[in-house]
Parts: structure tokens; sequence; C-alpha cells
């Protein structure tokens, strides 16, 4: 039998640890996501989860963590609730604890077509679109030529700059992470400078790209290639809309369009920094 909308309304939202990690996969797992348990890793080491503990003791029935960039922006993500307890509150208040405890601080997160009713009833607008591609990289299409090669431990500091420039706010507590999460991490450089980076995590059978921050479109696209280069397995990224050069240039080489999320803020009319140069996210779960 579900548990009643009293009972949930009764239980503890309580804060989540890497402890937590496998209980969180199996939510995942529960909903028919991918278990993602190291991508889980990350954003329980880096952000501050958020979880309802089954009172049968089966584990979490609700799930979701909070990615903080200061006091001018935090990312939600992983928004999750077991089957079992559908459709009877458990996601809105989980949300609204949140948001009460986030304050005035603004809020961003990626939506799902399912989900973003509840997000616009709590005060999110759309503010953007991502579409998420996937599929094994197959050149047909020539490769700018940019010169990338991998990014040493000399190099973070340059990526920390230019990711701060681009993103608008620091995030070094993620970026200095990407080494020992990412399976590859690359940098573009011209004349001494680096004028884009981009890495690519392994996610289930596929290996992510994200971020991915370039100076233009080429840029951008050589990236990708040279991690592409480096791994058999296929490829998915969520591209900003905006950026339909390198959509187009991507579904020529082999991707296809999986689904489309809606950027939603909340308390904030847009993200910061520039467009632009920020082509996907290091997770749609963390910005």
């Amino acid at each position: 039998m579900p548990t009643s909308l009293t009972a949930l309304d009764q239980l503890p939202i309580r804060l989540l640890d890497t402890g937590d990690l496998l209980a969180c996969s199996d939510l995942s797992e529960d909903r028919g996501w991918p278990r993602e348990e190291h991508k889980w890793g990350l954003l329980l080491s880096a952000g501050t989860g958020y979880g309802i503990d089954d009172p049968t003791g089966k584990g979490l029935i609700a799930a979701c963590v909070v990615t903080s960039y200061g006091p001018d922006l935090a990312a939600i993500g992983m928004v999750l609730v077991a089957e079992r307890c559908a459709r009877q509150g458990v996601g809105r208040r989980l949300m609204r604890h949140v948001l009460e405890l986030s304050g005035d601080t603004p809020l961003t997160l990626h939506a799902t077509p399912n989900g973003q009713p509840l997000y616009e009833e709590l005060g999110f607008a759309q503010t953007g679109r991502a579409e998420m591609i996937r599929g094994r990289f197959t050149p047909t299409e020539p490769v700018p030529d940019v010169p990338t090669r991998p990014a040493t431990a000399e190099d973070l500091s340059a990526i920390l700059r230019l990711d701060r420039e681009v993103f608008g706010l620091d995030r070094t507590h993620m970026i200095t992470r990407l080494p020992a999460f990412a399976d590859q991490l690359r940098v573009a450089e011209e004349n001494g400078e680096i004028t884009g980076f981009a890495a690519a995590w392994p996610n289930m059978d596929t290996h992510v790209i994200g971020p991915l921050i370039a100076r233009e479109p080429a840029t951008a696209q050589a990236l990708v290639a040279s991690l592409a280069a480096v791994t058999d397995r296929p490829l998915r990224t969520d591209i900003d809309v905006r950026h339909t050069s390198l959509l187009d240039w991507l579904k020529a080489n082999g991707l296809a369009s999986i689904a489309f999320n809606a950027v939603m803020t909340r308390s904030v009319p847009g993200l910061p920094g520039d467009w632009t140069r920020r082509f996907a996210p290091l997770t749609v779960a963390a910005g």
C-alpha cells in the first residue's frame, strides 16, 4: 500500500551525504533513471542533499541535491520521488523545504516536461532550453583546426579564471573536482592562451561531455572531437538550443536528439555569465 498523504506530510526531511550514495542510486533506478552512482557521488560531496526515508525501511522515498555558488545562485537537481509515493505531494513538500532554506538566493534547475508545471507553481520561470543529444561520434563533417591538448595541473588557475568569467560565478569547488571526476579533461589553447575547456565523465555506458566552455563554436567542436577520439563509448551532452551551429554539427557527426529540458530560474531573470561561450553544463543537476 502506498504511504498515505498524511504520513508523508509528517515524515522528517534530513540531510544526505556520501553514505547515502547507494540509497540515492536505488531511488534513481526505482523511477526508471540510470543509477548514476558516479554523478551522485560528485553531487553529494560538492552539494547539499536532502531526503525522506521510507518509514518501512526500504531506502529513500524522495531526494534532491542543491549545489550552491554563493549568495547569487544555487542549482537544484536530482529531484526524485519513489514510484510508490508518486502524485502524493511528497515532491512538492521536499521542494518547498528547499525553497524555504534557500531564502532569497536565486535558484536554477533543468526541468523535464513532466516536472515543469510543479516548478512553475513554485515560482520558477522558463528562461532557456537545452537539447540532450546522444550517439557515437562519427566524424563526417570537418573538424576545425583548433589546437587542443590534455589539461595539466598547471592549467588549473587559467581554467578557473575562464570558468568564472563565462559562468559568471565562482565554482571552484566543482571545477577542481574535474580531474578526479572526469576520464578526460582537455583545453583549447591558441598563442599561449586557454580559449576553452571540456571534460568527458563516465555515466553508465556513455561519456557525458560537460562542462563545455569555448570561445566560439569552432573551439567547442574541436574540443568535442578531441574527447571523442579517446573513447569508445557513445557521447551524451546537453547543449543550449541557441547554439544551433554546434547542434547541427554534432547531429551531422552521429549524435541524435533524445530530449529537451527547460532551463528554469527563480528570483532572477536568467543565468549569469556569458551564454555565448557556455555550450553545455557540467551536469544538468548542478549547472
